[in-house]
């Protein structure tokens, strides 16, 4: 069986791949029954000559290749018929914007499956990019909080090599008595953990957090029921919030009033809580003056994040007053970091991440019947599949 790894064509261009160089010769090793060839691209993390040196071929067309490799959704005039693709195709919400590509996908009978669905059979996702959003979107968050303040400066991550030279940047901050926030602790909330750790600063519990004044910096990492209550002061469990999450008011506020530098790494379900409101950030008593948002949201649960920012421009400012942009590094404006494609800062980190949980969980079982193989197969044989027929309407309009 020949696999092929994409050349990503969407624009903006992602230089992330599936595989790494020496990822592809692990596998050619362990799977010999398997070919590799990469799409020969001068905008990858990896050049073609690391995948030549590692004996992986550079070709142009994957004509050949049964199983194609990408990141992001492939451009519908690029797709080669009757194959087997892998990427995130971001269909499965209904996007309007793919939604001739699954069209397109289905008449050229081929075979999606979509990184985003390939699960576990406890149901929680097997791929994602979420724990390097979370590391490095801590590590601007931290950037951030010392511009605002201009207590030290840090080589934005984009900057860096790989992660190791970044992770060395952490040294160089300077921090007093502050109270860090991060809300999460699914993958997104873990990698903020990771840069975090890295401060040395101290891990105190709600109580403490709440109450305690510090001659030296801690964080709080709480969850969804530590910042949502029932609204009648019945007891909250996780199985009633996610059942009706209506029956339930924020609590946020409480921490907003103690917290210096908020990391947002939740998941937010459409009709939940909103954490804190644009009303919110108006009470003398929202102390937060810098945001992380890593889940970016917007004009959603995190009020101050009313639209993504850039690579190129990671940080703008939010007025509680108008409600509006400015200039982030006035008093009483509100930094905030919303940078919505966090990965893409450390490109070759988080491609090995990545590439590690598709060689140990996926590439096994790639060309069989295995049901996380088929759960995440959006449409083959020239139609969806029946999973994805709720889809069906918006395939057919």
């Amino acid at each position: 069986m020949n696999i092929g790894i994409l050349r990503e064509e969407k624009v903006p261009a992602d230089k992330r791949v599936p595989f790494s160089p020496s990822q592809c010769k692990q596998i050619i090793t362990e799977f010999p029954e398997l070919k590799i060839f990469v799409q020969s691209s001068d905008i990858r993390c990896f050049s073609d000559e690391d995948y030549l040196k590692n004996g992986i071929p550079i070709v142009d067309s994957l004509e050949s290749c049964d199983i194609l490799f990408g990141i992001k959704e492939v451009p519908k005039d690029k797709l080669i018929a009757n194959k087997t693709y892998l990427f995130f195709s971001h269909t499965i919400k209904k996007q309007e914007y793919n939604r001739e590509l699954l069209k397109k996908m289905i008449k050229l009978n081929i075979r999606m499956i979509d990184y985003e669905v390939l699960k576990y059979n406890n149901g929680s996702r097997i791929l994602g990019f979420g724990r390097y959003a979370g590391i490095i979107g801590a590590y601007n968050g931290l950037l951030t909080y010392g511009l605002k303040h201009g207590f030290y400066s840090l080589k934005p991550a984009n900057k860096c090599i790989d992660r190791n030279e970044m992770d060395n940047y952490l040294n160089d901050v300077k921090l007093s008595n502050e109270k860090f926030l991060i809300t999460g602790k699914g993958r997104v909330g873990s990698g903020i953990l990771e840069t975090i750790k890295k401060l040395n600063i101290e891990e105190v519990n709600i109580d403490d957090y709440l109450n305690k004044i510090f001659d030296h910096p801690v964080y709080l990492n709480i969850d969804v029921l530590d910042y949502n209550a029932r609204i009648d002061g019945k007891e909250s469990t996780f199985s009633d919030f996610l059942n009706d999450s209506s029956l339930y008011k924020s609590t946020f506020m409480k921490y907003a009033a103690k917290t210096d530098l908020y990391f947002a790494g939740h998941f937010y379900a459409t009709g939940a809580p909103y954490l804190f409101t644009r009303k919110d950030v108006k009470s003398p008593d929202f102390n937060i003056s810098v945001v992380a948002d890593i889940s970016c949201d917007i004009d959603g649960p995190v009020a101050t994040t009313i639209k993504p920012s850039t690579i190129d421009n990671p940080i703008y400012g939010y007025n509680r007053n108008t409600e509006k942009e400015d200039d982030f590094m006035t008093n009483d404006i509100i930094a905030v970091m919303a940078v919505d494609n966090l990965p893409c800062e450390l490109p070759k980190d988080s491609s090995e991440d990545f590439g590690e949980h598709l060689i140990n969980h996926i590439i096994p079982i790639i060309n069989s019947d295995n049901k996380i193989i088929e759960g995440a197969t959006i449409c083959k044989d020239g139609d969806l599949t029946k999973n994805y027929e709720y889809l069906r309407d918006y395939v057919n309009s």
